[in-house]
């Protein structure tokens, strides 16, 4: 087997590979972690985000979506909040089934707030707000959106530093552990 080097700068390998970063890394990971985690503990406890009779609030936010696909009669070139393949996408795959998706977000916000705050799957948990963030935005919702996306990235880039301070420092070794034991039977 050849080996190959690939040499990398100073400034990523200080933020993606160093652990001196990790104290970065942890502030950014805490913070995205409770504007998660605060979200979907917001979503659970209404009975209108969560539970057997959930969808309520989804089907208002799905409706608002769709309704900003228009654009109003004065503007000449129109450039809508929401693209109609999106509203499309909306109308077809969410609204048949609110109560499912919205347990599903309530349940997902949750556990990305968790898995941020503890460290643990770090990158795949900042991928998954990262994709919950992209669709809010295609959704027409800016709020704290795009904050939260544009934090998201490096922390997935970043993924083996990031968990350095947190349950990733632990759990990644095991769980190669266990993948290497697999592959020698």
């Amino acid at each position: 087997m050849k080996n190959y080097m690939v040499e990398q700068s100073v400034f990523a390998h200080f933020f993606t590979t160093s652990t001196t970063s990790a104290p970065l890394w942890l502030i950014i990971r805490l913070y995205l972690g409770y504007e998660w985690l605060m979200a979907g503990l917001d979503k659970i406890m209404n009975p209108m985000w969560f539970g057997t009779g959930a969808g309520a609030a989804i089907k208002g936010f799905i409706n608002g979506a769709i309704g900003k696909t228009i654009c109003a009669a004065t503007v000449s070139a129109c450039h809508p909040d929401v693209q109609m393949w999106y509203a499309s996408f909306l109308q077809s795959a969410v609204l048949p089934h609110v109560t499912l998706w919205s347990n599903a977000i309530a349940v997902g916000e949750t556990l990305v707030g968790l898995g941020l705050i503890v460290g643990l799957f770090t990158g795949i948990a900042a991928f998954f707000g990262f994709f919950m963030n992209l669709n809010f935005l295609l959704a027409g919702t800016v709020s704290v959106n795009p904050i939260l996306l544009v934090l998201a990235l490096p922390l997935i880039l970043a993924r083996r530093v990031a968990g350095y301070w947190g349950l990733d420092r632990y759990a990644r070794p095991f769980i190669r552990r266990i993948l290497s034991s697999r592959g020698r039977m």
